[in-house]
């Protein structure tokens, strides 16, 4: 075979190997893509599966997070949120105007605290006040909620009733600031507020809306909620609690003009009274000049009697029940009798015992030590709230139970109700001013030092007792 044969044949074959030699390569580097590609692939599903399982356990812990921090049983809503107020907020009134305005707001986004302790709907809790049922017998406080701004989430914090006001017929500003102090040394407050208000006719359209909104949310007409219709109580709006309003004269109103103080109750009346289950008769105010002289017999029988006639007028099927709150300085036996006629001269439903003190005396335990500011604030012209008021309103209940029902059973009337306010802080206590006659025991300074809370605890040490 010559040379040049031997160049031809080996050139051919190089030739017919080429594209072999380049389609295993090919194949070679498709092989190498493939892994790399599958590789790429499974670290970007194990990418994502990690961000799935990041973003869930996020989204669980901010759950849980949502869950404890609306709760009432929260250890902050007692230990850390009301000193921390104290602190941001030297001036109690600006606390009080802050605390309102937050829960407004997280009530709004339903991001607001609520009782979630489910035991504590227990039938053995309930109780029966004017014929209606409610949930417990722990309501809370006229002042907390002077606008009518916030009743909803109040009763979100577990109470069965809940009293707004007071409220004035025409706005007022009341007293000058500072006019609200705390004494922390012994959990207690001091106002001279002078019943600041809106007036009657802003707050009637803010409960007018907020009844309407409802009404809207079922779908039914506003008189059929007014009727009872819709088969929860007209002013709560809430199965199985009440709504008290309560009512005052203005401090302009000369005190010595009874007609005219009566048309002030009056027309506080004619423009509240659709959107409230009680309407509270509040003459007992240490703030306003010559409020409490109206609780003397003639002119106390004389202004319920107005009011009672007026609420009789209301354009629902039910009119609201009407009560009076009394003063625990006005705490004499002939004082007392005096107030006890004039509720039973009137129709009058039944009395709040009590308010603030302007007395001072026996409020600081033995062995308490004040600080020199704590001294100043408690010697604050004004009404004095705390745990010392509880042995006060207690004997106060009891003697108020006694005659009440001595004066019904002479006069054939119906039993007259008693709701207890002024130093209730636990559970024992609300058993007790319950077991000295009480139907309903309120809080309000107890809120304050101790938080929102309040209610539920109270409720939980009342079931582990019955």
């Amino acid at each position: 075979m010559s040379a040049s044969t031997l160049r031809s044949r080996l050139g051919l074959r190089s030739l017919r190997e080429t594209p072999r030699l380049r389609l295993g390569q090919a194949q070679s580097r498709f092989s190498q893509y493939r892994h790399a590609s599958s590789a790429s692939s499974g670290g970007a599903q194990g990418g994502r599966a990690k961000v799935v399982l990041y973003g869930s356990a996020l989204a669980a812990s901010l759950y849980v997070a949502y869950l404890y921090i609306t709760d009432t049983r929260a250890f902050i809503h007692r230990w850390i949120v009301p000193p921390m107020l104290r602190v941001v907020y030297p001036d109690a009134e600006d606390a009080h105007h802050s605390g309102t305005a937050m829960m407004k707001a997280l009530y709004k986004l339903n991001l607001h605290i609520r009782e979630r302790d489910t035991s504590l709907s227990d039938p053995a809790l309930s109780t029966t006040v004017f014929d209606t049922t409610i949930s417990n017998p722990i309501g809370i406080s006229a002042g907390l909620d002077k606008g009518a701004e916030i009743p909803d989430p109040l009763f979100a914090l577990g109470a069965g009733l809940v009293e707004v006001g007071g409220i004035t017929p025409l706005a007022q500003g009341g007293n000058p600031r500072p006019r609200v102090w705390r004494v922390p040394g012994i959990d207690g407050m001091v106002n001279r507020c002078g019943l600041n208000s809106e007036g009657a006719d802003a707050i009637a359209i803010r409960l007018r809306d907020r009844l309407r909104r409802f009404a809207r949310s079922i779908d039914v007409t506003e008189a059929a909620v007014l009727n009872g219709e819709a088969g929860v109580p007209p002013g709560s709006l809430q199965a199985n609690r009440l709504l008290a309003v309560q009512v005052a004269k203005n401090k302009e109103t000369n005190e010595r003009d009874e007609k005219a103080i009566a048309a002030d109750y009056v027309y506080c009346v004619r423009r509240l009274a659709p959107y409230a289950d009680i309407l509270v008769v509040n003459v007992s105010s240490p703030n306003t000049p010559g409020l409490r002289d109206l609780q003397a017999t003639g002119p106390l029988t004389r202004l319920l009697s107005a009011v009672v006639e007026e609420a009789r007028q209301t354009a629902r099927k039910t009119p609201p029940r009407v009560m009076v709150k009394v003063s625990p300085d006005e705490d004499t036996d002939a004082q007392m009798e005096g107030i006890v006629q004039a509720v039973e001269n009137s129709g009058v439903d039944g009395v709040i015992v009590g308010n603030t003190t302007k007395s001072r005396s026996g409020l600081v335990p033995t062995g308490v030590r004040l600080t020199a500011r704590e001294e100043q604030a408690f010697a604050e012209q004004g009404g004095y709230s705390g745990p010392a008021m509880f042995s006060r309103t207690l004997d106060l209940v009891g003697r108020y139970r006694k005659m009440l029902d001595e004066k019904s059973h002479s006069t054939g009337a119906g039993q007259k109700v008693i709701f207890a306010t002024g130093g209730i802080t636990n559970g024992e206590q609300a058993l007790q001013v319950l077991n000295a006659g009480a139907s309903v025991a309120m809080v309000y300074t107890g809120l304050v030092y101790s938080g929102a809370g309040t209610v539920t605890r109270i409720k939980r040490e009342m079931k582990d007792r019955m």
